[in-house]
């Protein structure tokens, strides 16, 4: 792990970056022909780089490019071709099993219905696209025991569309998702107070699962567990395999699904059932998100490559890569676990189900 932490290349990661930023918008509704501006090209672009990886794994990494038309409604004016790009690395002895890591390749400026003129997304959120990316070129050639993906979703500046088909298709077919994590808005450590927390990245965990039941919450009510949730328990696994010397970093949680008025592609996950947590960086400079690009009394505004830092998005590919290849050589999650509450005892029984495989002790 700690040599495929190494590999994380920052300069990589910023010519990701200042790639996408050249195709001057990749907001959802922008040109999907056009081969050198708008979200298709770089779609496009994006795919040929993670064809370009998976000829490394030996035929383990397959790329699939998943689409579908989104209907006129919200923030969609017309009807819109969505398109993931998915890498899965699949699995050596468990590729049932899936860990996933992702980051959304659109982009947006001032006005979110503008798919005209120039929305950079660099920091929102070419930065979290390029960590999925690189991470995909560095575990090509490694064999995880779980399958993990990479992906690169569209339309979440419109309402989380591509998150939300690829979460529903995987819950469709009962996928065993155990953790998804998505990077958005990870570009830098200097917040809109000048603010430098270099060595810091958030990581927001839900409390209440969205999808709980009227029985469980009554359960809940009863028995507590409400900071036990599988997103609470995701975040301190990523905590304690990710908060290290090698990452240089220092993972701090959040107990809340997303900050105030905002959402991302891990909501979608969440309401599917699974454990899914964000990466932000610590404090966010609003100048320098979902703004037209220009100079207003001094101040340079619009999300520009400029104000990203670079070895820092690197950590948090560190942070992100430490806790998804962990998760996909740890063990399978155990099922149906259970508190036993028949008697009075000052003791707590737990229960669950046999994990597949043989155990050793």
């Amino acid at each position: 792990l700690t040599s495929i932490l190494q590999q994380v290349d920052p300069v990589r990661i910023q010519a990701i970056v200042e790639k996408l930023v050249s195709f001057g918008t990749r907001h959802t509704q922008s040109s999907q022909t056009d081969p050198e501006r708008g979200i298709g090209a770089a779609r496009d672009w994006i795919l040929k780089e993670y064809e370009s990886y998976a000829e490394a794994s030996g035929g383990w990494m397959t790329v699939e490019l998943q689409s579908y038309v989104q209907g006129v409604g919200g923030r969609i004016s017309a009807p819109t071709n969505i398109s993931n790009i998915i890498t899965t690395l699949k699995g050596s002895s468990e590729p049932e099993r899936i860990v996933i890591v992702s980051g959304h390749y659109d982009s947006r400026n001032t006005n979110v219905s503008n798919f005209i003129d120039d929305a950079p997304g660099a920091d929102d959120d070419a930065s979290g696209v390029a960590i999925a990316m690189e991470l995909a070129r560095i575990m090509a050639t490694h064999r995880p025991l779980a399958t993990i993906q990479f992906a690169a979703v569209a339309g979440e500046e419109q309402g989380l569309l591509g998150s939300t088909y690829m979460a529903q298709t995987l819950s469709n077919r009962s996928a065993n998702v155990q953790g998804m994590w998505t990077n958005d808005i990870v570009g830098s450590p200097i917040g809109d107070d000048g603010k430098n927390q270099s060595n810091i990245i958030r990581l927001f965990a839900q409390g209440i699962p969205t999808n709980e039941s009227t029985t469980r919450a009554t359960q809940r009510l009863s028995i507590g567990g409400e900071n036990d949730s599988p997103a609470r328990q995701l975040a301190r696994f990523t905590v304690d395999v990710s908060s290290n010397p090698v990452t240089g970093m220092q993972v701090e949680t959040v107990y809340r699904a997303d900050r105030y008025l905002r959402g991302g592609d891990h909501l979608p996950f969440l309401a599917a059932g699974y454990a899914a947590n964000r990466f932000t960086e610590p404090r966010e400079d609003f100048a320098h998100q979902h703004q037209d690009v220009r100079v207003e009394n001094g101040t340079v505004y619009g999300d520009l490559p400029r104000f990203c830092d670079w070895e820092y998005i690197a950590r948090v590919g560190r942070v992100t890569g430490a806790a998804a290849w962990s998760l996909a050589m740890g063990p399978d999650g155990p099922a149906g676990v259970r508190i036993g509450t028949e008697g009075l005892t000052n003791e707590s029984l737990l229960r669950w189900g046999r994990v597949k495989g043989e155990v050793e002790g």
